[in-house]
């Protein structure tokens, strides 16, 4: 009975493995070919030449405000900037 319980176990992980390989690594939708850092939480360099698709509107805002992520305060915007 033991037996049977391992050898069910081994075909069940086999399947599993089997079943959540991937061919290539997973890369992010947001980073631009060769923009993802290794390790365990990928990170993007700031502007939207390392995005994968192009921003139809890019100003100094959005500029200020990729270059600060992840911070918890957004970039100054207004007059008294």
């Amino acid at each position: 009975m033991l037996l049977k319980l391992a050898f069910a176990g081994a075909v069940g992980y086999g399947i599993y493995r089997y079943a959540t390989r991937s061919a290539e690594p997973k890369a992010s939708a947001a980073f631009a070919n060769g923009e993802a850092t290794e390790g365990f939480a990928p990170v993007r360099n700031a502007g939207p030449e390392a995005m994968k698709s192009d921003p139809k509107h890019w100003d100094q805002v959005d500029e200020a405000s990729d270059e600060s992520f992840p911070a918890s305060d957004p970039p100054a915007a207004g007059k008294f900037t």
